[in-house]
Parts: structure tokens; C-alpha cells; sequence
């Protein structure tokens, strides 16, 4: 397929993207959780990988050892179940090697995200989630500038609670609001531990900076995340959270922010029913 001659997305109806100002806040985690979420309500749900030097999506959904196949219209998508209803794309699935380093220059990785913008078979999705790479340089660029032509209904900005990850976050809220992106709101991620024994979450960090920063941005604050070692564990398995530890915090904010924020009212599910 040309490049040139791709349509951008055409059979997307909801496009999502996961950003922050800094690495290891857990973009990827809540791109993974947020993705899963929607498919256990019973929609259809593509999760675009395009962090390309630190693809770790397909680790955490148990895909490493999936490549991708192409048909007539493109890449076809790794589905994590038999029904097809959540697709990924990532560049960790073409590797030769999952230890291989991804060394490429800027027009390189440009002419790669446009490849995943238009040469992916995602078929017909009610949501795509794209989780990006730290940072508003070259790639978040290119994700902007590909999608021009479609609407792109927001952008979930993730923090820590840490000062310094509050002034990082603060920067990518001012390229959302220079670019035209609309906020979709912002996530104060790793808030807290949660005792494997007794449940209780103490808070290890600073706490508040994601919600005070959302005030001032004047963006809705989503909720925070704490560190679970029941998520950290299945993200090193591969297992699904949100229907393993359905009760849980985490499990029940990540619930929260897909029913309040990215499923429009008039679509709203319940979503107890389809845990």
C-alpha cells in the first residue's frame, strides 16, 4: 500500500492518546489497562505501541512471541483472544530479536508512525488507544500531523505524584493546548502503595500533584492509580487485570475513567456486567 494513497484510519470511530512529559510513569501500563477496560464492556479496541525504542505493550499482553502477517489491505493487528475484539500493533513484533535496540533517526521513526497510522488492518474499532513515547518531540509530532484528517477525541496525560513529573506533565499539557488536542483529563499513576497482605495503600510519594496540576490546567482530573503488585505481576504475565482483580482500586479507577470520561453518555454500559 502507498503511503501517499492511505486514508488515515477510516473505520476508527474514537481515537485515544496516553501522554506524558517524562519516561517511567507508566504510560504504557495505563494505555494496556485502559484498552482492556473497553473491550471487557464489550467493545471493539485496537492499542497502537507507538513508544518505538521501549515497545513493551506486547510483554504485558503475553504477545512477545506473536509477529504480524500482512493481508491485501495491510499489517494485520495480533488479537489477544479468539474473538478479535482487541487488536495491537507494535514495532516489538517486528523485531527479529526482543532484545534487538531500536536505532533509528528521526525521519525513520516518522516514516514508521505514518506506517501504523495508515497501513494497519484494525477492521472496524469503536476505540483505538495509542500509548506514545515520553516527551513532545519528533514522534508526537508525527502522530499530530497524520492525524489531521480525523478527529482525535482526547488525550489522557499521565503523572507521578513526584514534583518533578508534575513539571514535565505541566509542559505536555501546554503542546496539547498548542497543537489543538483536547485533554481528556490527567492520571496521578503510582499514588500510594497497596499492601498485598491487608490491602492498605500508604502513600510512598508526595501525593496531590496530578490533581492540583488538572486545577490549574483547568482539565478534569481522572483519578489515581497505586501501585498494586497484583498489576505489576500481571503485567509481567500477561493476564488481564481488570477481570483478574476486578475489585481492586486500581481495577475500579481504571473502570471509573472509561465510564466518566471516554465512553460517551449515551453509550455508557454497564460495565459490572461485562467483567
Amino acid at each position: 500500500m502507498a503511503l501517499e494513497n492511505a486514508q488515515i484510519l477510516p473505520n476508527v470511530k474514537r481515537i485515544f492518546l496516553v501522554l506524558s512529559g517524562k519516561g517511567g510513569v507508566g504510560k504504557s501500563t495505563v494505555s494496556t489497562q485502559l484498552a482492556l477496560t473497553l473491550q471487557n464492556c464489550g467493545f471493539k479496541v485496537g492499542l497502537l505501541d507507538i513508544d518505538l525504542c521501549g515497545p513493551s505493550i506486547p510483554r504485558m499482553l503475553g504477545l512477545e512471541n506473536s509477529s504480524v502477517h500482512q493481508c491485501e489491505q495491510g499489517w494485520v493487528p495480533v488479537y489477544t483472544t479468539p474473538d478479535q475484539t482487541l487488536g495491537v500493533m507494535s514495532v516489538g513484533f517486528l523485531l527479529a530479536n526482543k532484545d534487538d535496540p531500536v536505532v533509528w533517526r528521526g525521519p525513520k521513526k516518522t516514516a514508521m508512525i505514518k506506517q501504523f497510522l495508515t497501513d494497519v488492518y484494525w477492521q472496524d474499532l469503536d476505540y483505538l488507544i495509542i500509548d506514545t513515547p515520553p516527551g513532545t518531540s519528533d514522534e508526537h509530532i508525527s502522530v499530530m500531523e497524520n492525524l489531521k484528517s480525523v478527529r482525535c477525541d482526547g488525550a489522557i496525560l499521565v503523572t507521578t505524584p513526584q514534583a518533578v513529573a508534575i513539571g514535565d506533565v505541566r509542559r505536555e499539557l501546554t503542546f496539547c493546548k498548542k497543537t489543538g488536542l483536547k485533554v481528556t483529563g490527567i492520571l496521578e499513576n503510582m499514588c500510594g502503595y497497596v499492601c498485598p497482605h491487608c490491602s492498605e495503600c500508604t502513600n510512598i510519594f508526595s501525593y496531590g500533584g496530578g490533581e492540583s496540576l488538572a486545577e490549574m490546567g483547568k482539565v478534569p482530573f481522572l483519578g489515581r492509580i497505586p501501585i498494586d503488585p497484583k498489576l505489576t505481576k500481571a503485567m509481567e504475565s500477561g493476564e488481564n487485570f481488570i477481570t483478574s482483580f476486578n475489585e481492586s482500586v486500581a481495577a475500579q479507577t481504571f473502570i471509573s475513567i472509561v465510564k466518566n470520561f471516554i465512553i460517551p453518555q449515551e453509550e455508557t454500559m454497564d460495565v459490572s456486567e461485562n467483567q
